[in-house]
């Protein structure tokens, strides 16, 4: 089969590799439909993510369909259309019982990281029965391809531990897939203001189209404005959905008194903490890997139409391409690019 292989820092490569057999009866093989890159993927090749090695399959995103399933899969048989999570769950070490599949023993964060992905023709799912999601025929696979990652992290990582709740300021400093994800679901809670942040005026016109109520460029006034636009209070929850120091100090700036700065963005290098002006604020600051723990409600949402993200998906490529696909999305402004969708 074909996959695409995380080759050398800054080198995805297509190859060909062995189709995957079960190795343990709480296996499936599932042959891909649609998978899609993330920002992670990026990370990966700029080297921000030790635990993933070269010759490395990638990806942790896709719909597909079941193809074979080991003896102990109880709830998924051969032909079924399903939605893999990025997240591999047990369902019953320690932190899968306490709510934190991220954190699998034997699982978590696991394809196109520690095991092979989805961005290849087949794909073993191990745990299968904690690991994927029956597909809904009433919503499109471009929609369901971003409930394997996209919205569930924007939604569990930004809007559950941002505290968003009715009559909420909220400012979101990235307007890229994940930020968006956070931006359609956080009116699930009808907060007063929704601020996005960006330095692409196209992706806050998206931004804008989703149902943010302002959108700010960034710049050297994006601060100034943001309180402009809050009566000088700041925001009630400041999510980071970039993962670099300066948005994150920015984040800093922006949160109100007994805020909550909740961070989604993948951090590859040291970011400042600045007590000296934050100690007496009162404001609390979370990190999480998401658990799509969400995800059986968010399927929900699409197939009522209540959220809409397949919005997000602007490029579609063959898997042929991916290669070309990879270099579009790494230069995602220049591209007027969101998130690519890639059809086997």
């Amino acid at each position: 089969m074909k996959a695409l292989v995380y080759a050398a820092k800054g080198q995805p490569r297509l190859e060909d590799r062995p189709k995957p057999t079960i190795l343990k009866p709480t296996d499936a093989i599932v042959k891909m439909v649609k998978t899609t890159i993330c920002g992670t993927d990026l990370h990966i090749f700029k080297g921000d993510v030790a635990t993933c090695d070269t010759g490395r399959i990638l990806g942790h995103e896709g719909v597909a369909v079941v193809e074979q399933v080991g003896d102990n899969v109880g709830l998924f048989k051969p032909g079924d259309k399903v939605i893999v999570s990025c997240i591999t769950s047990c369902t019953t070490c320690a932190n899968c019982r306490r709510g934190m599949p991220s954190h699998c023993t034997n699982g978590g964060w696991a394809l196109g990281n520690t095991i092979d992905g989805t961005q290849a023709e087949y794909t073993r799912i191990p745990h299968a029965d904690g690991s994927l999601h029956l597909a809904v025929e009433s919503a499109s696979d471009n929609a369901q391809l971003m409930l394997s990652d996209t919205v569930p992290t924007g939604y569990e990582c930004g809007v559950l531990q941002g505290k968003i709740k009715l009559g909420s300021t909220v400012a979101i400093v990235g307007s890229g897939p994940v930020g968006l994800g956070a931006l359609i679901t956080s009116q699930l809670y009808s907060p007063l203001q929704i601020i996005m942040i960006d330095l692409n005026e196209k992706r806050l016109a998206t931004a804008r189209s989703l149902g943010a109520t302002h959108t700010v460029v960034s710049g050297p006034n994006v601060v100034e404005q943001v309180m402009k636009i809050t009566g000088g209070r700041g925001v009630d929850a400041a999510l980071e959905a970039v993962g670099i120091p300066a948005t994150f100090e920015l984040c800093q700036k922006l949160v109100a008194v007994g805020g909550t700065i909740a961070n989604l963005g993948v951090h590859g290098t040291k970011v400042d903490l600045h007590l000296e002006t934050l100690w007496d604020k009162n404001i609390t600051i979370t990190t999480r890997l998401v658990d799509a723990s969400s995800t059986p409600m968010l399927i929900k949402l699409v197939e009522s139409g209540k959220i809409l993200p397949e919005k997000f998906a602007t490029h579609t490529f063959a898997f042929k391409d991916i290669e070309k696909a990879y270099s579009i999305f790494g230069a995602a402004e220049a591209h007027d690019c969101l998130k690519v969708v890639i059809e086997f």
